[in-house]
């Protein structure tokens, strides 16, 4: 994936949770945890993209 679309997709989800916390209303514990929970998935996804999660991709975890 070209480092501009990398870059676009970071952009818009950054605007899109921005939109969310000041135009939504809603409780503090909830924007925080929508916030985390944001913040978790671009992470992951930044690293599948990246290809440093593929070592991951091995580890089986019950039988």
């Amino acid at each position: 994936m070209p480092l501009l679309q990398i870059l676009m997709v970071l952009i818009v989800v950054g605007a899109l949770l921005w939109l969310v916390n000041n135009f939504i209303p809603m409780a503090g514990s909830i924007k925080s945890i929508l916030n985390a929970v944001v913040v978790i998935g671009v992470v992951v996804w930044l690293l599948n993209v990246l290809g440093l999660l593929h070592s991951l991709s091995r580890i089986h975890v019950g039988a």
